[in-house]
């Protein structure tokens, strides 16, 4: 027999549903959707009433280019007719390339800068100097120096992005702590155990803060320089030959896609930076 007392104690496990995350996520997720639906709907107003000439965000569906576009991004029909997911896998290519050798050459240089006080005084100015051209700048001088679109678009992301990997890199690398160096001293570690178990370790959250900073000027930087070169496949290159042929709702999707990928590279940067620095 089970007395009272045992049926009241007895815990009855519920089953758990998803009420707590979305009583806790009710803000996030629907403001910002709300947000943006109310942004679309004002801007297919203005272009319904004249007030501007830019289609509305209705045109990417009525519009029968871009409706293909929209529905077929695997297309390709060689040359440089290749649907929307090619033109950005291209851009991204370029992006991959030029970004890695700036890492490389970002975090290895602003370690050596940041570790020597002579070294940093001489380069700092010039270092601060170059970060200041634009991208587009760097476009003839690559061009001149390299005499082929593929190597200079890769060089233009390249030198965009690491300037600010590298003044980063060498701040953090400054901003470690005196007592550290002094108990490496006192250890007497070894100048790849100060690397290894020390160095890195302190200037991580400085490096990835560049690193992020790097990512969205990357690609920043391929979109302008595939503007003004030609004859290559990439979403720049896309957006100016949809402008030239006044295709306006091919250029708003291309641009939807732009800042679709700039997101998901900036998150994806995140999202490793919390894997290797979980309180970051």
């Amino acid at each position: 027999m089970v007395t009272q007392t045992e049926k009241q104690t007895r815990t009855v496990k519920l089953p758990r549903t998803s009420k707590p995350f979305w009583n806790s996520r009710t803000q996030d997720i629907l403001l910002p959707i709300l947000g943006t639906l109310g942004f679309l709907i004002v801007w297919q107003l203005f272009s319904a009433s004249g007030l501007t000439r830019l289609p509305g965000p209705l045109s990417l569906w009525t519009d029968t280019r871009t409706r293909q576009l929209l529905m077929y991004p695997f297309y390709d029909l060689g040359g440089l007719d290749k649907g929307l997911f090619w033109q950005t896998l291209a851009s991204l290519g370029r992006v991959a390339q030029g970004y890695s050798m700036a890492a490389v050459v970002g975090i290895s240089v602003g370690i050596l800068v940041g570790s020597n006080h002579l070294l940093n005084k001489a380069f700092d100015p010039l270092f601060q100097f170059l970060r200041m051209v634009a991208p587009l700048a760097w476009v003839p001088i690559a061009l001149v120096a390299l005499q082929q679109n593929q190597p200079a678009a890769i060089f233009v992301i390249f030198i965009t992005a690491v300037w600010p990997i590298l003044i980063n890199t060498a701040e953090g690398v400054r901003q470690i702590p005196t007592d550290f160096q002094n108990v490496a001293k006192v250890l007497q570690l070894s100048r790849k155990d100060y690397y290894i178990n020390i160095l890195f370790p302190a200037a991580l959250p400085y490096i990835f803060t560049g690193l992020r900073i790097a990512i969205g000027l990357a690609w920043l930087a391929i979109i302008a320089a595939e503007i003004v070169m030609s004859g290559i496949v990439g979403i720049g290159f896309f957006i100016w030959d949809a402008y030239q042929q006044n295709y306006i709702s091919e250029i708003i999707l291309a641009v939807i896609y732009i800042g679709a990928v700039g997101l998901l590279l900036d998150r994806g940067i995140a999202y490793i930076q919390r894997l290797i620095l979980p309180k970051a």
